[in-house]
């Protein structure tokens, strides 16, 4: 094993970051721009863009835009307002109304 201290790594002209043809193993704390792949652990912090993919475990916070197909399941619902449904409604009107 091999050890390495440097304070900069950066390609063989010194003109732009080094390559890592055959990927590179980090441990601690790694800061990227984007990422591609499967992501497993805990995720902290804000995430923003396209989920493509399945998402299990637990999420919280704020979401927006979310959709589904065939369906998005979800479990509890918080609401700010409740509009209710309009008195004289029977049960397959109240079941469509919106």
């Amino acid at each position: 094993m091999s050890k390495l201290q440097v304070d900069d790594i950066v390609n063989k002209d010194d003109t732009g970051s080094a390559g890592f043809s055959r990927g590179a193993i980090v441990t601690g704390i790694a800061t990227a721009t984007s990422f591609d792949g499967a992501l497993t652990g805990n995720v902290t912090g804000n995430v923003s863009g396209n989920v493509t993919g399945d998402v299990t475990g637990d999420v919280t916070g704020d979401a927006t835009g979310l959709s589904g197909t065939p369906n998005l399941v979800v479990g509890i619902i918080t609401a700010t307002q409740y509009v209710g449904v309009p008195e004289g409604t029977n049960v397959l009107k109240a079941m469509l109304f919106v």
